[in-house]
């Protein structure tokens, strides 16, 4: 049988693969003048391969040993990763109603790049504003959750500690 340890490793490796992937992803968007349907489903590739690569390992392998490996390490790391969760949630109650409102106006299949897309709804800014600060927090959370895992890592796994 493998080893936690072996296992442990594995898992770590993934959940680390998957920041170049928001890195890429967010650089997509940032580096394009106008975000038309290609460039929308180009970016969101690598953002959902990056959400796959964490949330897999936490569903499969973390979340189910939580309990026998309960502590204040381990708790801090739950809470920070349940965070990273929630501004997530909050990026997706803007990108939602922002994606309705261009996709209404065409906006990703001929795209204006002179419209200021504030003014296709009055609630526009609202929803960009939930949107970047639910990327941000997100990331924050992430690389803070991920500093404590792999810290978690070292004591559990390794001679180091």
């Amino acid at each position: 049988m493998v080893s936690d340890a072996a296992i442990a490793s594995v898992v770590a490796l993934v959940v680390t693969a998957s920041f170049p992937f928001y890195l890429y992803g967010a650089w997509i968007i940032i580096e394009a003048e106008t975000v038309t349907w290609d460039v929308l489903t180009h970016h969101l590739k690598f953002i959902v391969t990056g959400l796959l690569l964490t949330t897999v390992p936490a569903v499969v392998w973390m979340i189910p040993r939580f309990e026998r490996q309960f502590g204040g390490l381990a708790a801090v790391h739950a809470f920070l990763g349940l965070q990273a969760y929630a501004m997530l949630i909050l990026a997706l109650t803007g990108i939602v109603r922002i994606f309705q409102v261009k996709r209404a106006h065409d906006l990703y299949g001929t795209p204006n790049p002179g419209m200021d897309i504030s003014e296709l709804h009055e609630n526009m800014d609202s929803w960009r504003w939930r949107l970047r600060a639910g990327v941000a927090g997100y990331i924050v959370f992430w690389q803070l959750t991920w500093v404590l895992g792999m810290a978690r890592f070292l004591i559990l796994h390794t001679d180091y500690f």
